[in-house]
């Protein structure tokens, strides 16, 4: 029996939209980040020299403070959208319904990506307005230089993180062990290397991912290579998930 991809895909939709977790992680990664954004540009007294110490000067940069908590937010949805599969050995029943696993698979993680990168858009829209409109008239608008390519970038960002998740999760076949090695990667490595200029540190997938946030981008990377190499990483950690699942048993 041959199944549509359409149908797979309509399949895998509703899949996700029963997870209740899944939705929960998803929700909070434009609620995180907004509300992140708005306590921490209200507590700004003064927009130009604040930032110009801590973010280097770069006041678009320090518009998209509350995207690293989106981040988390979304590989902890990345991670659940997957992980269902291995609970309770719910893979088999998926198999069975659709034996083709590159079909299901694709299927698969298409629809995460595409719900990761709906909702990125939104947060990196929101993410902007909101902070910008905090500081009201020592706020930026979105003719500022970078700042429409930051937006876009911030959902596409978010999107290449939840894919991420979702295809280390499916190397791994645990929810835990992902969220246990991508978190701390996210929240921990980027500070403890956060002072090295050059070399490896500007190809981890959240420092390439961030030179999009900048104005004017510093380092070897620019704004649109930098992404590509974030995708890069989403792009081995899916095709690793990819083999995974064609090879291993349900």
């Amino acid at each position: 029996m041959t199944v549509s991809p359409t149908a797979v895909l309509h399949a895998e939709w509703i899949k996700l939209r029963s997870l209740r977790a899944a939705l929960v992680s998803l929700a909070a990664v434009f609620a995180v980040a907004v509300t992140v954004t708005a306590l921490v540009q209200a507590s700004i007294e003064d927009p130009a020299g604040a930032i110009g110490e801590e973010f280097g000067g770069d006041r678009l940069f320090a518009a998209f403070y509350g995207v690293n908590f989106a981040h988390v937010a979304a590989i902890a949805f990345g991670t659940t959208a997957m992980s269902c599969e291995y609970v309770n050995h719910a893979l088999r029943v998926s198999l069975t319904a659709v034996p083709d696993r590159d079909l299901f698979y694709a299927a698969k993680t298409a629809v995460i990506g595409a719900a990761a990168l709906a909702v990125g858009l939104v947060t990196g829209f929101g993410i902007f307005l909101t902070g910008q409109a905090v500081l009201g008239d020592d706020g930026l608008g979105l003719g500022a230089p970078g700042a429409l390519r930051a937006c876009f970038g911030t959902g596409l960002g978010l999107a290449l993180t939840a894919l991420l998740a979702a295809g280390l999760t499916a190397v791994l076949r645990s929810g835990v062990a992902a969220l246990s090695i991508l978190i701390p990667f996210f929240l921990v490595v980027s500070f403890v290397i956060g002072d090295t200029t050059g070399g490896v540190a500007e190809y981890l997938p959240d420092r390439a991912g961030g030179q999009i946030l900048f104005a004017d981008p510093v380092g070897d990377l620019g704004a649109w290579s930098g992404l590509a190499v974030a995708a890069l990483w989403s792009l081995a950690a899916l095709l690793a998930g990819w083999w995974a699942v064609r090879r291993r048993d349900a």
